[in-house]
């Protein structure tokens, strides 16, 4: 077993490193501050093929795989974790489903403009009457002359009043409760669909999260991604992949705090010496660093056994689970390190702290990993 990091995948961290340096780190404040998406570097980020990682060339995509599509994310988040979303919402959620599941038609029409950048990706699930329970959604999609009608809406959508190409489910079959639910793509402009509310948030502020609205919304038939009824099952397999990317943009998190911790614990001095030589402040060091390492060995696994093909509900809600967690844990001990400084927007802690608290909540919270833990090992025995 090799834990060294191959040529490739070196050569693909310093690449988002340098990009997350050079490009985002000198406008993470601004866009903090004012709530913009910072369109520009999206842009730039479709460019150097950011957006369309995962994704073959013949379809515009980078065709990077997995673990370096978490890579990618870690690096980024490590300095915006705001940024981070953004990658991993576009490539794991809408333009994934579609890869996915839709058929060569709607895979050449849609996703070329979706992996280069030209348009981005939103995906509804979450309304405002199931969040856990995905499968209790009001949205309903009618057939009528053919096409589908569709009304309802969807709450929490990332990039929802930005995305130009989304990605929605529906009740299609209320009698079969979750095998009732279908997929759809939409695009922005269609007569029936707009953006609702643009919410104002605690942390991930320069990520777009807006509700969407659908009022007699008709969808093309040949818009249904894979059969009637199978969008439940679909959403399902996406989120297991989308985990592992939470799961990354945790861990750079994490690591960003590390780091900004380590700066100040040895430029701060206090009773004639820095911060870093108190066994009190080594010990807070020490535990951070070890449980970053294992936050990123389970993550790194769960994106091989994907690119292996493997099974990895389990390892992907592992990782999820436990990064998200040790995420939070490291923000709020480099809050502690800092003291007072850390409670203020001139220090990078500041914002992580408010960031990380999406990771134990978005794409399945902490409990809900738990529950596909327990339901893995105990379906073992």
């Amino acid at each position: 077993m090799d834990f060294n990091l191959s040529e490739q995948e070196l050569s693909v961290r310093k690449l988002a490193r340098d990009f997350a340096q050079n490009e985002i780190a000198p406008h993470i404040m601004k866009y903090d501050e004012s709530q913009e998406f910072p369109m520009d570097i999206a842009r730039k980020m479709g460019e150097v093929g950011f957006l369309g990682i995962i994704f073959p060339e013949e379809y515009g995509g980078a065709n990077f795989s997995t673990l370096e599509y978490a890579i990618i994310v870690e690096e980024i988040s490590r300095v915006d974790p705001s940024i981070g979303l953004t990658i991993a919402a576009h490539n794991g959620l809408c333009t994934n489903h579609i890869y996915s599941f839709a058929n060569e038609t709607l895979k050449k029409k849609y996703l070329p403009d979706l992996t280069t950048g030209k348009k981005l990706g939103a995906w509804g699930l979450t309304e405002n009457v199931s969040g856990s329970d995905a499968a209790s959604m009001a949205t309903t999609a009618e057939r009528k002359n053919g096409n589908f009608v569709i009304n309802g809406s969807k709450l929490f959508i990332t990039h929802g009043s930005v995305g130009e190409t989304a990605v929605i489910t529906a009740v299609s079959d209320k009698a079969k409760g979750k095998n009732g639910i279908s997929a759809f793509i939409i695009e922005k402009g269609w007569p029936g669909f707009k953006t609702g509310k643009k919410e104002n948030k605690l942390g991930m502020r320069a990520s777009d999260t807006a509700e969407l609205i659908f009022e007699n919304l008709e969808v093309p038939a040949e818009n249904l991604i894979g059969e009637e009824g199978q969008g439940f099952k679909q959403c399902m397999k996406i989120l297991d992949g989308g985990r592992i990317a939470i799961a990354a943009l945790s861990l750079g998190i994490a690591q960003g705090a590390l780091d900004a911790s380590l700066k100040y614990s040895q430029e701060r001095k206090q009773f004639g010496k820095s911060l870093s030589e108190f066994q009190g402040i080594q010990f807070k060091l020490a535990d951070m660093a070890t449980e970053i390492s294992a936050a990123r060995l389970l993550t790194y696994k769960a994106a091989t056994m994907k690119d292996q093909g493997k099974e990895i509900n389990l390892s992907a809600a592992m990782a999820k689970f436990y990064a998200s967690e040790i995420a939070t844990k490291a923000t709020n001990e480099a809050i502690q390190i800092h003291g007072g400084y850390g409670f203020l927007k001139d220090f990078p802690v500041e914002k992580l702290y408010r960031d990380v608290k999406l990771m134990t909540i978005g794409e399945g919270t902490s409990e809900v990993q738990k529950m596909v833990i327990a339901r893995n090992i105990l379906n073992m025995f």
